[in-house]
């Protein structure tokens, strides 16, 4: 094993942060060392946080950061922030929101950018959320961007999800077509001193009758994450733990590895897919050019392309 991956093993969080830009960047050095650390890994419990913009994610984030630490676990985050598609920048603004764990050693905040990526997620949120978990860290969270009703890749990340809406985005059809809200495990109405959130309340439990008697149990939490002192965080956490338990089986253990393994394999593969295939078109200008002019087809041009990709 290299020194590297030792020193992440034992907790150097500074090795750690320096692993998690490298793999960010895409720096194959930095994919050897996850190499190494991959058969440590697995002992962390994988939280996602998703859900509406402005539903106030990041605060029940940062709440239940202070609550698990009571409990004296380590908590590592991963908050993805969009990029902008004209500047290429990231306002990491979820990292502001925590700012008052900054000094805690048991927490590590890493803030990515989507650089594109659809889904919700960057493409090495799993890859850090790897790191934190061989760093180890008893909780990592994973909070979305939360860009609407397709962002739903975290539920192949996380053992346990969270979807987190507030009163006040529509009525019962609203509630019903949010595609976002079929993949919790545990369903927030956060800013529940609202009006309206009783009606909230009632919409999500329509909605998950829908789903039919064999689907599996989704609580409903009712939240203030902003009041002094928060309210509904214990409610929540304990929905979590009890969601937790339900998968502890060793059949429900084994499946949801093999679910978070497909997810990891195909986010690697993917990613090394795109990148030939933007290789193989900068190096073939002539066919970008025959498109432009209408000389050539693009789906002609893409078989083009993909030949050379699966030449042995």
């Amino acid at each position: 094993m290299s020194t590297r991956a030792a020193r992440i093993l034992a907790g150097d969080q500074r090795t750690g942060a320096r692993l998690m830009r490298d793999l960010d960047d895409g720096l194959p050095e930095a994919i050897e060392v996850q190499k190494a650390l991959f058969p440590s890994t697995g002992r962390a419990f994988v939280l996602g946080v998703t859900g509406n913009p402005g539903a106030g994610k990041s605060t029940v984030v940062d709440v239940l950061i202070e609550r698990y630490r009571r409990q004296g676990k380590r908590v590592g985050v991963v908050a993805v922030d969009p990029t902008s598609p004209f500047s290429g920048g990231a306002i990491l603004g979820d990292r502001i929101r925590m700012q008052r764990h900054a000094t805690d050693d048991g927490v590590f905040i890493r803030s990515l950018a989507t650089r594109g990526h659809l889904g919700g997620l960057s493409r090495s949120t799993g890859d850090v959320a790897l790191v934190l978990d061989a760093m180890g860290y008893d909780i990592v969270i994973i909070e979305t961007v939360g860009v609407g009703q397709d962002e739903i890749e975290v539920v192949g990340q996380a053992d346990t999800t969270v979807v987190v809406t507030v009163p006040g985005l529509g009525d019962e059809i609203q509630a019903i077509k949010a595609g976002i809200l079929e993949i919790a495990d545990v369903l927030v109405v956060n800013k529940s001193d609202r009006e309206g959130a009783d009606n909230s309340v009632r919409h999500l439990i329509t909605m998950l009758e829908l789903r039919g008697h064999d689907a599996t149990p989704v609580e409903i939490v009712k939240t203030v994450a902003t009041s002094h002192p928060a309210q509904g965080i214990d409610d929540l956490i304990l929905a979590i733990e009890r969601h937790h338990a339900r998968g502890s089986s060793a059949s429900d253990a084994a499946a949801r590895k093999k679910k978070r393994a497909r997810a990891q394999l195909g986010d690697v593969l993917h990613d090394r897919l795109r990148r030939a295939a933007d290789a193989a078109l900068a190096a073939h200008p002539d066919l970008v050019e025959q498109v432009a002019s209408r000389q050539l087809d693009p789906y002609s041009a893409a078989d083009t392309i993909a030949r050379t990709l699966l030449k042995p």
